[in-house]
């Protein structure tokens, strides 16, 4: 009798590469290279804060705390990488844009309301249930 000597592969999900499966570990979807384990434990903390609202909290203290260790780093790091602070800028400029285009509205839509006029209105329900799917507008003329 002949056994089977092939380890069963996958293929990592960060580097596409086809290695050998790890027996004791369940369902991996990630190699050993370490670029690719910072980017599953990256994920893995993601959905972690995402998910865990003590977790979230635990870690903006722990940044909270690591700043005023540290003051002054992020505005040292900014003066020696001038390039991040360009390259922000950019991504900043189309993050504002997406915004704007997403808060705005066409002029016209509401254009077809201008028939109506100020004043006093009484809107009576359809239904008995009071909702405000459906109903009669009608004009309280002014004394």
């Amino acid at each position: 009798m002949v056994k089977n000597t092939m380890k069963p592969m996958i293929k990592c999900a960060n580097c596409g590469r086809m290695v050998p499966a790890n027996p004791r570990i369940k369902n991996q979807n990630y190699c050993n290279r370490k670029a690719c384990q910072r980017v599953r434990k990256n994920k893995w903390k993601q959905s972690k804060i995402a998910s865990d609202p003590d977790y979230k909290k635990d870690q903006r203290d722990c940044h909270k705390q690591w700043i005023e260790q540290h003051p002054g780093y992020y505005q040292n790091y900014r003066k020696q990488n001038p390039d991040y602070c360009d390259q922000n800028r950019e991504l900043q400029k189309k993050r504002d844009k997406k915004r704007r285009s997403k808060r705005s509205c066409k002029r016209d839509a509401l254009k077809h309301f201008s028939d109506i006029k100020p004043g006093t209105y009484k809107l009576i329900p359809f239904n008995k249930k009071r909702d405000a799917l459906g109903g009669q507008i009608i004009i309280i003329p002014r004394r």
